[in-house]
């Protein structure tokens, strides 16, 4: 059975002193999944350790500071990939070198649905 995307959420995080791109990654995802209630997984009776395919794309200017190990153990379910890509912003403080950062997050959730008979 082929899972199937059955949601796409959007988040966006910041660390604005500090610089700090995990920070604002965990943020973004966590923004993300208070936007969503699944209740379809309890209804349909879906194993969420075997059954739900969790991926996660965090936008940052400088991808290799997010640690992505991080960011996965913050996901409460299924099976979780995470993949960190250029995006998201840098606004520059040169006054008192303290730039913000800020974070994109897409979670895409897949399901293998039972089909009904």
């Amino acid at each position: 059975m082929t899972a199937k995307r059955v949601i796409l959420e959007l988040g966006t995080g910041n660390d604005l002193h500090g610089g700090d791109y995990t920070k604002a990654a965990l943020r973004a995802v966590q923004d993300a999944l208070h936007h969503s209630s699944l209740a379809m997984i309890r209804t349909l009776k879906i194993d969420t350790k075997t059954g739900m395919f969790v991926d996660v794309t965090i936008g940052v200017q400088q991808p290799d500071k997010v640690d992505a190990e991080r960011v996965k153990a913050s996901l409460p379910h299924g099976i979780v990939t995470v993949k960190v890509v250029k995006g998201g912003l840098d606004i520059a403080d040169p006054e008192n070198n303290d730039p913000a950062v800020i974070a994109s997050a897409a979670i895409a959730v897949r399901m293998e649905i039972p089909q009904a008979k």
